[in-house]
This record gives C-alpha cells, sequence and structure tokens, in this order.
C-alpha cells in the first residue's frame, strides 16, 4: 500500500454525493481520411481494454488504514467496467454531445475500483467522435492530464499509432522522450553531517519564509497587503455561492488564440490576466442579467502548479492565488489592470516560496476551506466566488491512432459555496474553455460563453483592434473545411432570418449588455469566425 498526501487526500475526504470529486473532460477527434468509424472506434475499444499495466495510481483502488487513506493494487482491473463505448442520438450535434457529457459528470465514482472512467462516443458529424473521460482529483491535477493526454498521442497522423491514456507504456515512453534521464532527488543521508547541517539550514530557511508568507497572507484580512487579494476577505454572496446538487452541467466553446495574443499585445499583460479578464467581464453580464450584480468584486480562485521540472509523477502539486475579478468595475480596461495587480502580488507571495513550501503554504491557508467544507458551511462563508483555471496544454497538433485531435474541453469541480468552475486549455492556436455548474443553482449557464465572446470583443475594442482585424487572427487558425462550411451556413441562416423580420418582432428581443459601440453586424462576423462554433443544451 502506498499512503496518499494529505493534498489529495482532502479531495477524497470533501467528497459526497452533492459535490464529486472527479476532473476530467471531452476530447474532440476526427476520424483519420478512409477509416470507417465503426471499425476504427471498435479497434481503440479492444486496444483499451486489453491494456493491463497501469502507471500509478490508476491500477490502485482506495483502502482507508489506521493512519489515513492508501492506495492499494487491483489485482482483478474489468476493463469493461472502465472502458465504455457510447453512441449520440441523431443528429449527433455538440447539443446532444454535451447532454451526454453532463450526464457522465454527475456520477460518482466507485471507489472499490481504480477511480476513473473512458467514455468512447460515437455518432457525431462531420466525422467526428470524442472521448469523454474522468479521473478522481485525487490522483491527477490539470497539469497531469496535460502530461496524460500528450503521452496518449503523436504529433504526426502517420507515426506510431498512440497509446492506452493511463498504460505504463505510455508513461515510460513519454517520460523518457520528454524528460530523460532525470536524476531523483534522495533525502539528505544520516551518515553524513554535512548534508545533515544542509537538511536543518534549509528547514529552517523553510521555516522563515513560510512564517514570512504567512504574516503577508494575515494582513491582507486588515488591509495591509497591498493588492494581495486572499480567501474569505469581501467575498460577495451571489446565485454562485450557494449549496449545490448533485447534478452538473457542462458547455464549452473554442476562441482563437491569436485574439488574445493581439489583446495582450495592445494591453501590455498576459495570456492568463486576459483569460481572467475575460472571465470577469462574462460573470460581470451574467450577473447583471440576473439583476443580483452585487457592491464587492467577486474573488477567483486561480489555480497555479507547483510542480517541479520534469515531475510527472505527482498527481497533485498546485497552489492558487486570489484573483480580484473586479467586476465591481464598469470599465474594462480598470477593470484589466486591478486584476493584474491582484495577480502580480499573489505570484510575488509564492516567489518567495520553494515547491515544497508553496505546497506546505497551501495546505495550511486551504485548511479553513476544508472545514467549512465537511461542516457544510461553505455556502455560508465562502472562501472564493468561483473557480478560474488555464491550464497549458500542447503547444502542436496531435494524433492518435492518426484521428486528429480537434479540442480539449476540461470538466472540472465545484463545491458548496461556489457552484461554477471555468477551466480552459490552450492547445496549438485555440484556447478551449470548459464550464461545469450546479444545473440546479445555476440554469442558463450557457449564456456565459456568449458572455466570454462578448468580454473579449470589448477589451479588443479598448485595445483598438477592429473587428476585421480580430476575423482576420480567426482566419489564420487550421481547421476542417466541414467545419467552416457549417459555420458560415448557419451564419447566413441567422441573417436571412434577421432581415425578415419585422420591427416589431425586433423590438421584442431582449437586449444584452454590450458595449454601445458593436453593431450586429460585427458581432455577427466575430461569432462566426469562432470554431468550433459549440452547440450548447
Amino acid at each position: 500500500m502506498r499512503r496518499i498526501d494529505l493534498a489529495s487526500a482532502g479531495f477524497l475526504l470533501l467528497e459526497k454525493r452533492e459535490t464529486p470529486m472527479h476532473v476530467g473532460g471531452v476530447n474532440l477527434f476526427t476520424l483519420p481520411e478512409g477509416a470507417d468509424e465503426q471499425e476504427f472506434l471498435t479497434s481503440l475499444r479492444t486496444q483499451l481494454r486489453e491494456n493491463t499495466e497501469f502507471r500509478k495510481p490508476f491500477g490502485e483502488y482506495v483502502v482507508t488504514g489506521k493512519t489515513g487513506l492508501y492506495w492499494e493494487k487491483d489485482e482483478h482491473i474489468d476493463m469493461d467496467y472502465h472502458v465504455r463505448h457510447s453512441a449520440l442520438p441523431s443528429p449527433g450535434r455538440y447539443r446532444e454531445l454535451f447532454a451526454l457529457a453532463s450526464r457522465f459528470h454527475t456520477t460518482l465514482l466507485d471507489r472499490t475500483r481504480p477511480l476513473w472512467e473512458l467514455h468512447l462516443i460515437e455518432g457525431l458529424q462531420d466525422r467526428q467522435f470524442a472521448v469523454y473521460n474522468k479521473v478522481h482529483h485525487a490522483a491527477i491535477d490539470g497539469v497531469g492530464a496535460m502530461h496524460i493526454t500528450q503521452a496518449m498521442c503523436t504529433e504526426s497522423p502517420n507515426g506510431p499509432p498512440g497509446y492506452a491514456p493511463y498504460s505504463l507504456e505510455a508513461y515510460e515512453a513519454y517520460k523518457q522522450s520528454r524528460f530523460g534521464n532525470i536524476a531523483k532527488t534522495t533525502n539528505p543521508s544520516k551518515r553524513d553531517m554535512r548534508n545533515v547541517l544542509e537538511a536543518l539550514k534549509q528547514q529552517y530557511d523553510s521555516s522563515i519564509n513560510l512564517a514570512t508568507a504567512m504574516r503577508r497572507f494575515g494582513l491582507a484580512f486588515v488591509g495591509r497587503s497591498g493588492n494581495l487579494a486572499v480567501p474569505w476577505h469581501n467575498v460577495p454572496k451571489t446565485s454562485i455561492n450557494t449549496r449545490v446538487s448533485g447534478a452538473r452541467r457542462f458547455v464549452a466553446q473554442t476562441f482563437a488564440f491569436d485574439r488574445v495574443k493581439e489583446v495582450c499585445r495592445g494591453l501590455d499583460a498576459t495570456v492568463n490576466d486576459v483569460v481572467l479578464a475575460m472571465c470577469a467581464g462574462a460573470l460581470r453580464r451574467y450577473l447583471l442579467s440576473r439583476d443580483e450584480l452585487p457592491l464587492h468584486s467577486l474573488k477567483a480562485m486561480a489555480p497555479v502548479s507547483l510542480r517541479e521540472e520534469g515531475d510527472v509523477d505527482s498527481s497533485n502539486a498546485i497552489g492558487f492565488i486570489t484573483a480580484d475579478m473586479a467586476t465591481n468595475i464598469y470599465d474594462p480596461e480598470k477593470r484589466l489592470r486591478t486584476i493584474q495587480e491582484s495577480m502580480r502580488a499573489g505570484k510575488d507571495l509564492l516567489r518567495e516560496l520553494s515547491p515544497a513550501e508553496g505546497a506546505l503554504f497551501m495546505q495550511l491557508t486551504q485548511l479553513p476551506a476544508l472545514l467549512t467544507s465537511i461542516l457544510g458551511l461553505g455556502s455560508k462563508f465562502p472562501a472564493f466566488s468561483t473557480v478560474v483555471s488555464n491550464v497549458p496544454g500542447p503547444k502542436k497538433p496531435l494524433y492518435w491512432h492518426g484521428a486528429r485531435l480537434d479540442g480539449i474541453y476540461p470538466a472540472s469541480i465545484v463545491f458548496d459555496g461556489f457552484a461554477m468552475n471555468i477551466t480552459l486549455v490552450s492547445y496549438h492556436d485555440q484556447l478551449d474553455f470548459g464550464i461545469v455548474a450546479c444545473r440546479r443553482s445555476l440554469p442558463q449557464i450557457q449564456r456565459i460563453i456568449d458572455h466570454l465572446e462578448d468580454s473579449l470583443a470589448e477589451l479588443e475594442t479598448v485595445a483598438g483592434i477592429s473587428g476585421s482585424a480580430a476575423r482576420s487572427n480567426n482566419n489564420r487558425r487550421s481547421s476542417h473545411a466541414a467545419a467552416k462550411t457549417r459555420v458560415k451556413a448557419k451564419a447566413k441562416t441567422r441573417s436571412k432570418v434577421k432581415t425578415k423580420a419585422s420591427p416589431k418582432a425586433k423590438a421584442k428581443t431582449p437586449s444584452k449588455a454590450k458595449p454601445a459601440a458593436k453593431t450586429k453586424a460585427k458581432r455577427g462576423a466575430r461569432k462566426s469566425a469562432v470554431k468550433p462554433k459549440l452547440a450548447r443544451k
């Protein structure tokens, strides 16, 4: 048996029927040219079910010992249970795909088995198929999931066929090709006095650094830590900060990376700054539409990776920064600058800590959140308003058994106290957003997708980027012809309907909070440039 570390065990302790603690998502693929869908997916399913050697902890299940939780090897894994094959009802749109993914994401993983499931999904239009996977957060974090995605795929459609995602073979081959033979760190030898003294000095330095960080963290509650935002401090109550049910809603969308990069250059900001500003603008619009925009700004947990270079073994190596989302600020540029300042203050706090110190600091500062969740007080004393997580993904196009990977749409977790989670993955020339929310607490969460587009367009206007420039950036993205044709056809259909509409019908259409300078023609062109335009339920 292997002991489960405290950070990973926390996700197991927090789990209940209303708050499943698994992460995962939907990966979209296009079949190889000339491949028969039934034969191809049947071959994939066979390969996946024949895999018997797994990287840790995907061949292990959770047991409770006298001193904690442990991973125990499962000698009799039922692969028919873990690898499943589903088909979408006709017409196989993204709407049906995300409805199915929402149902999959609602159910708990069986703790008597290894904590993962993988679903092959056929029936999509335009020769696409999907893979929905879910893994308990105790076994993996976002960066670890990206390592797995890159390990199973190749960079050439004509290269090796690819591996089963959680196989030991994929893990060993990827680790060798990516990092080579990295020497493992060892603890100081008790027989070596020099190493002992060095270890003691390091422990002393760590104590000083942690004490300093904790002091700055505490002073933020009395307004004496500059722009540093911290959990619980001035976190407003909205419909996002409620108790959650077990039902989930999942929606997703792709945005061209070039559009975000242009805004970064125009406003002297990082990609993460602009992404947070997009989410802040979207949340502001969503709350305004529900007439519940609070006086105080929303605060978002922004996870950051604490992994050292070459670490593909850790289940969880994450910390967080509390981002002031500045949703109480009307001006989009001022909102962006406020977000920048709070993120800069949070990064300065973590920069002085080593990865080990950072992990300990996170455990100390997250302990109150763990206690409030266990006691059922998370919705009464929310630590954050929501979660916005930006996960760096593959920089080159990937293929799995020759099938092109078209999108990586993450699906994460929600808790009592924050009923929505926004996670995005950067993949090649696109940003893939996946949004998970409690179906009961946050109806019509699909509107966040439209609000994200409006928020990005607003930032483009502030940066002096015209609508034609934004369209040009989108057109530079690689895409297959079928999807382009579908998007253009939808745009033409919408324009025809608008032309035939009477003035009275137009007057009855509810207006949305959008910049006054943005015309309908520009909005339609900009939305039609986003690929794929994923339909929502």
